[in-house]
C-alpha cells in the first residue's frame, strides 16, 4: 500500500466515528444541498481540520526521509484519495443566501 493511502486509512481509522458520520452526511448533502448545507458546513470544518493534521503528518514524515522534494505530489495524491471517497468535499464552506423577489405593488 502506497504511503499516503496508508496515511489516509490511518486518519480514517482513527477518527472512524467522526468519519461515519460525515459519510452519512455527506450522502444527505449531496441528495439535498440546501438543505443540508449549514450542517455540511459546521461538521466539514471539523473534517478539514483532521485532514490538514494528517496532511501535515504526511509531509513531516516524507521530509524526515529526506524526499522534501515529493511533498507536494504526495500532498495531491492525498487530497484525490480523499476526493475519491468524499467527491463534494469542495462545497465545505460555500455559504447560500437565498434570492428574493419583492412584490411591487402597481397602484
Amino acid at each position: 500500500m502506497t504511503k499516503y493511502k496508508e496515511y489516509f486509512q490511518k486518519m480514517v481509522d482513527t477518527n472512524k466515528k467522526l468519519f461515519d458520520d460525515f459519510a452519512r452526511l455527506h450522502a444527505n448533502y449531496g441528495m439535498d444541498n440546501d438543505k443540508y448545507q449549514e450542517e455540511f458546513n459546521n461538521e466539514g470544518e471539523k473534517i478539514l481540520k483532521v485532514i490538514h493534521e494528517w496532511e501535515n503528518r504526511l509531509c513531516a514524515h516524507s521530509e524526515k526521509a529526506g524526499y522534501a522534494n515529493y511533498t507536494g505530489n504526495l500532498v495531491e495524491k492525498f487530497q484525490e484519495e480523499i476526493k475519491n471517497h468524499f467527491p463534494l468535499i469542495d462545497h465545505i464552506g460555500i455559504i447560500v443566501k437565498k434570492f428574493s423577489l419583492k412584490k411591487i405593488s402597481l397602484n
